[in-house]
């Protein structure tokens, strides 16, 4: 009998060190799982505060977008079809590289196309910056068919939608997306001030988008206006032939200002 007692008390033991073997274990796995949240969470609020664009992308930019589309009474470009009819008549200019401006290799020449004001921003972006800094911007995508932004949306989940008021201005030619992603600070300090001044004139509707990492622009119609009254400054450059121009000129920063658009 006392054999049996003392096989019971030596059960209970190893019952009673097999429970605290298996509650320390589970203890350090929420230990584990709370510091890995923990983080988590860290590593998230790091980006968030590193990722501090001026113009952060909005439903209301969108909308914005959209209006001026709608004023100008510009077709959302369907198909390949309705792309090259636009190409053909001239309501749609041709991109082209050269010693200030380059592609993404990725882009497809047939979409290398914008409207003429487009065009012109870009040109005298492209200039602005080249005189600036020695190097060239590059253009990741222009202008968009509705098929092409559908099939987009199927992998990108932040891209627009190819209809309604909040879809992509890509559709009309108005817009461009300007790599962002390798630019130093004082290059992306830079595009932030000229766009700030071309958005305060009503010129340009800029967004800069996080996960693909570009200046989203779009060019409003008022553009050439605004361009034929501008005095543009000629840059002496002794290597070429004709002279070359710096773009419109821009008025001085207000530090103010601008580090109150980019706390909103």
């Amino acid at each position: 009998m006392n054999h049996f007692v003392r096989r019971i008390v030596k059960l209970q033991l190893l019952a009673v060190v097999l429970l605290a073997l298996i509650c320390g274990g589970l203890s350090g796995t929420a230990f584990a799982v709370r510091h890995t949240i923990r983080q988590h969470h860290a590593r998230r609020h790091f980006r968030w505060l590193h990722w501090n664009p001026m113009f952060r992308p909005s439903h209301e930019s969108l909308l914005i977008q959209n209006a001026e589309i709608d004023r100008l009474e510009l077709p959302r470009i369907e198909d390949e079809t309705e792309l090259e009819a636009l190409k053909a008549d001239g309501s749609l200019l041709e991109i082209r590289s050269g010693e200030m401006l380059r592609f993404d290799p990725r882009l497809d020449p047939s979409r290398r196309y914008c409207r003429s004001w487009t065009l012109n921003f870009v040109d005298d972006l492209s200039q602005a910056f080249y005189h600036r800094f020695h190097q060239q911007i590059q253009v990741n995508s222009a202008v968009r068919t509705v098929k092409v932004q559908k099939k987009l949306r199927r992998h990108n989940r932040n891209a627009a939608p190819a209809d309604g008021d909040t879809a992509s201005s890509h559709l009309a030619g108005v817009t461009v997306d300007l790599q962002r992603r390798g630019m130093s600070k004082d290059q992306i300090h830079w595009m932030e001030h000229y766009l700030f001044y071309m958005k305060a004139l009503g010129l340009v509707e800029p967004e800069e988008e996080r996960r693909q990492w570009v200046f989203h622009i779009m060019v409003s119609g008022h553009y050439n206006e605004w361009r034929e009254t501008q005095d543009i400054v000629p840059v002496e450059r002794p290597d070429v032939p004709r002279p070359s121009f710096a773009g419109p000129a821009l008025p001085p920063v207000d530090s103010g200002q601008i580090a109150a658009s980019r706390a909103e």
